[in-house]
């Protein structure tokens, strides 16, 4: 996992491809959300927020 954040800097280093960094945390963020917002007991609390 780390390497692949690593080798994933690296890529927006080289490239120069820093508009990214914004879009991968949301989707990753994003994701999360939808994680625990159906599989976790928080979910009743998350609701307001989707």
């Amino acid at each position: 996992m780390w390497q692949l954040l690593k080798e994933f800097l690296v890529f927006l280093k080289q490239e120069k491809k820093w508009w990214l960094i914004p879009l991968v945390i949301l989707l990753v963020l994003l994701g999360v959300v939808l994680i625990f917002g159906s599989t976790s007991a928080l979910a009743p609390l998350m609701y307001p927020f989707i």
